[in-house]
């Protein structure tokens, strides 16, 4: 391997960082539009947005209550958050910078400026009204970047880092969508409610821009089993947890010292295309899950011991 350590682990990060951004951009913009299309009586707070992250005891140690406003401003301009859209955009950005010489410089240019685009609109995300065009912005700006690094990167072991952090990062949103949303989005529904369970599917869909995909290739009704195989297991869709591993996979054996994470990921694989995901009720779809995060987990600290 002819790259420093250091670098692969800025390449490895910023990926990493600028996916997170815009993933939470993402989910933040459809739960927004959510509430829009759900009947007034069927109320929903903002808690599951929180809990996507994991960020639920920390949120309640700096806000009070998990409003629209506290939980928006935790989640795209709390830079005590460490998962904010800020956040994550000032940690590309700082890893981007030390790696300058290796990225094209269009492509750091544009990192740096949607870090000040994003740092200077930050409070007009707060009200409704400008939400849309400032995760909008965020999301355009964050492919934007990667298209520029696909088009002008020699796709050599540093662009191999990066698919390899980008995909991980993917993966793991992908499964805490799934989990998170499907459990407490509309939780308890009345049974007159139950056809409001579509516009829950739709927006974990959504969530994840597979909507559209989704209806290309299902062109039946919006049903909780196929979502969930659409997701997990459609490999042709970038989004789906196992195009994301087989990403990996693929960028994986371009390397040296591979023995050990590929071990990890083909295991993970392995459970993945076993599972009888039609059987599955709410309480085996969360554990199902949680071993799937806790494989990304391995993956990823096998990476950070043999690369890093």
């Amino acid at each position: 391997m002819t790259m420093l350590s250091g670098v692969a682990n800025r390449i490895y990060w910023m990926a990493r960082y600028l996916e997170r951004s815009e993933n939470t951009a993402r989910l933040i913009n459809v739960y927004t539009h959510l509430l829009f299309d759900l009947p007034m009586r069927l109320r929903l707070g903002w808690e599951p947005i929180i809990d996507i992250t994991s960020s639920r005891d920390y949120f309640y140690h700096l806000y009070e209550e998990a409003d629209e406003r506290s939980v928006v401003r935790f989640m795209v301009s709390d830079l005590r958050n460490p998962d904010s859209i800020l956040s994550t955009l000032n940690l590309a950005r700082e890893n981007s910078r030390t790696i300058r010489d290796i990225i094209p410089r269009e492509a750091w240019e544009q990192v740096n400026t949607l870090h000040l685009h994003a740092k200077s609109n930050a409070r007009s995300v707060v009200t409704q009204r400008h939400r849309y065009d400032y995760l909008r912005s965020v999301i355009l700006g964050v492919q934007t970047i990667a298209g520029m690094l696909a088009g002008t990167m020699t796709h050599d072991e540093c662009y191999d880092f990066l698919k390899i952090g980008r995909n991980l990062e993917r993966a793991d949103m992908t499964t805490r969508i799934i989990d998170v949303s499907s459990a407490a989005l509309l939780p308890d529904m009345p049974a007159e409610l139950t056809p409001f369970e579509n516009l829950q599917w739709m927006s974990v869909l959504k969530s994840l821009t597979a909507y559209q995909m989704y209806r290309r290739e299902i062109r039946q009704r919006i049903r909780r089993a196929d979502v969930l195989r659409f997701l997990l297991l459609q490999q042709n869709f970038p989004r789906s947890f196992y195009h994301a591993l087989l990403q990996v996979e693929d960028c994986l054996s371009n390397l040296p010292h591979n023995d050990k994470v590929l071990q990890i990921l083909t295991k993970l694989q392995k459970k993945l295309l076993q599972a009888k995901l039609q059987e599955f009720d709410q309480l085996k779809l969360h554990a199902f899950i949680d071993e799937l995060q806790l494989g990304i987990i391995k993956i990823n600290d096998s990476i950070n011991k043999h690369y890093f």
